[in-house]
């Protein structure tokens, strides 16, 4: 079996789909700056693994480097090609991803996003590795409606974060101009990933203080914080708050083997695909379903709406089904329960 370059594999959505990718026989390689990550979870990952007697001897190759470092990078296709497992794809989690964030540092996500991904370019034309599965984002999107979001609607961000994933994704436009019999790249435009493993030996595990809501409704259940901060009361929605498309971290991760088989497969081409439910659900919503499952109470504050946000950002995600025969199994419910399952069986990782 080829091997697979996992760039933040140590994250959130990285460490699931390393998950898949091992059950399906890959050898992954996974290069990581443990910036808002640990290296943990892929030691509980391997254990786990190894507890189903999965034959995972050798198959992880562990990495800590930063994608803007060159050298980084290079080290790991040189590491492949010595012992012997060449790299035939990357799917490229690593990057900043906090919209608040991106506001107050616009800078070092530019640096981080978009020069860490041309670094990863550069390098993966050296080794003649074209084969690419970038992790975007609704943040891409004009919304100015309640329509669902098709990928050839108009994009254009308000925010820093969603302008540096709208660049890489034209990078990548212009990369398969350059050599179109070459490359086949897959942009996955996420919406809004959340849940955990059901068996609950992976999850959401920031080292920072986490500016996404479901860490942040976790974290007040199990009383790190008061209560949970509301950002609108007043959007033109159903019931005030903003409306999202919740999808399932493993229905996201299986969107990714899906688009990597379809790219191994097939002829070469760039796809730009949304991965969500197609499901809106306010914020309210989601903390009232969470407090309904898990029979648990979450406080919540409103406060003004935050800059850099939007009332409503639902996928259209008929075009990833129909092309990629993937479909999102989990409902609201399995997320928030799977969810809070994580937190419980890892209590102490509240540590921010």
């Amino acid at each position: 079996m080829k091997s697979i370059l996992v760039t933040g594999g140590a994250g959130f959505i990285g460490s699931h789909t390393c998950l898949l990718l091992l059950k399906k026989g890959y050898d992954i390689f996974i290069l990581d700056s443990f910036v808002n990550s640990s290296e943990k979870l892929i030691q509980k990952l391997s254990s786990t693994l190894e507890g189903e007697n999965f034959d995972i001897n050798e198959k992880i190759n562990l990495i800590k480097g930063d994608i803007k470092n060159k050298d980084d990078i290079e080290k790991v296709f040189q590491l492949s090609f010595k012992i012997r497992k060449t790299i035939i794809a990357v799917i490229h989690f690593a990057g900043l991803k906090s919209v608040s964030d991106s506001i107050l540092k616009p800078l070092t996500y530019w640096e981080n996003n978009v020069y860490g991904t041309i670094n990863l370019l550069n390098i993966m034309k050296k080794y003649k590795c074209k084969n690419i599965v970038f992790s975007s984002s609704a943040a891409v999107y004009q919304t100015k409606s309640k329509k669902l979001l098709n990928e050839n609607d108009a994009c254009n961000p308000i925010n820093p974060y969603g302008f540096t994933k709208l660049t890489i994704e034209n990078i990548l436009k212009d990369v398969i101009k350059s050599e179109p019999l070459e490359w086949r790249i897959a942009c996955l435009r996420y919406f809004n990933p959340i849940g955990a493993h059901e068996f609950g030996f992976l999850g959401e595990d920031p080292t920072s203080k986490p500016t996404n809501i479901f860490p942040q409704i976790t974290k007040v259940a199990m009383g790190k914080y008061n209560n949970i901060q509301i950002f609108g009361s007043d959007w033109p929605t159903h019931d005030g708050t903003g409306v999202r498309d919740y999808i399932h971290v493993m229905d996201l991760a299986e969107g990714h083997l899906s688009a990597l088989d379809y790219l191994l497969n097939d002829i070469p081409q760039i796809l730009i695909l949304n991965l969500g439910t197609g499901l809106g659900t306010s914020v309210l919503e989601l903390i009232n379903t969470f407090q309904k499952v898990n029979n648990i109470s979450v406080p919540y504050i409103f406060k003004g709406r935050r800059s850099g946000d939007n009332a409503f950002v639902v996928a259209n995600n008929s075009l990833a089904k129909s092309v990629l025969n993937w479909e999102p199994k989990r409902n609201l419910e399995d997320m928030c329960r799977d969810g809070w399952n994580w937190q419980l069986k890892n209590p102490m990782r509240f540590n921010n």
